[in-house]
């Protein structure tokens, strides 16, 4: 995964300080949201001095920063790989949307602060390179989904509709449990709402106008 820092700043025995600060600020981020971060917080929970978090990220917007990059990157590792086990363009597009839904469930801080530009630095030129290879494994899916079904496709507006599909459905989820049970209808699994949502969003956007 890709810091802020460099790995210079790891010390000499190998130990991955930025590591460990990030993932003390993922926990608490967790446990006790945004409202309540903090990099003192996040230096108690990492077991190193208060000046850690400062020294190796500068303020906290460096520090979720690097949160949000390693996120990304995580994110564009994973869709890559569900993608390149699938030849079929339906069959990619439900991979890639099973492997983001999944980074969302495991890594929800490091998801909740990409898309928090209040927070974070989204000029920063490893933002910049992580979302848009991230970004880039579902552009390329829908970009094959026009070149077998629709050439006239709008495919960039296409590849935001399905990403925004796939972050909708990480966010509520777990609301949709208690509509489900407030309705009397049964709860549909996480994989079986990505194939859904695929199916329908592949018969919109793979038929000629």
């Amino acid at each position: 995964m890709t810091p802020v820092t460099s790995d210079s700043s790891a010390s000499s025995e190998g130990t991955d300080l930025p590591g460990q600060l990030r993932a003390a600020a993922a926990d608490v981020i967790i446990e006790r949201g945004l409202g309540a971060f903090s990099l003192r917080e996040v230096a108690r929970r990492a077991d190193v001095s208060h000046a850690a978090p400062g020294y190796h990220f500068g303020d906290m917007s460096g520090l979720l920063t690097s949160l949000a990059i390693e996120g990304l990157d995580t994110l564009h590792r994973e869709t890559a790989a569900a993608a390149a086990e699938h030849v079929d363009p339906l069959d990619r597009l439900t991979a890639v949307g099973r492997a983001y839904v999944k980074v969302g469930r495991e890594h929800p801080a490091h998801m909740e602060v990409v898309f928090r530009p209040d927070l974070i630095d989204v000029d920063h030129p490893d933002m910049h390179r992580c979302g848009a290879q991230a970004f880039g494994v579902v552009l390329a899916v829908v970009q094959a989904i026009a070149d077998d079904r629709n050439p006239d496709l709008d495919v960039l507006t296409a590849a935001r509709l399905c990403w925004s599909a796939m972050q909708g459905l990480v966010q509520i989820h777990p609301k949709l449990g208690v509509l489900d049970e407030a309705m009397g209808t049964s709860t549909r699994s996480l994989d079986d709402l990505v194939a859904d949502f695929t199916r329908l969003i592949v018969d919109g956007i793979g038929s000629r106008p």
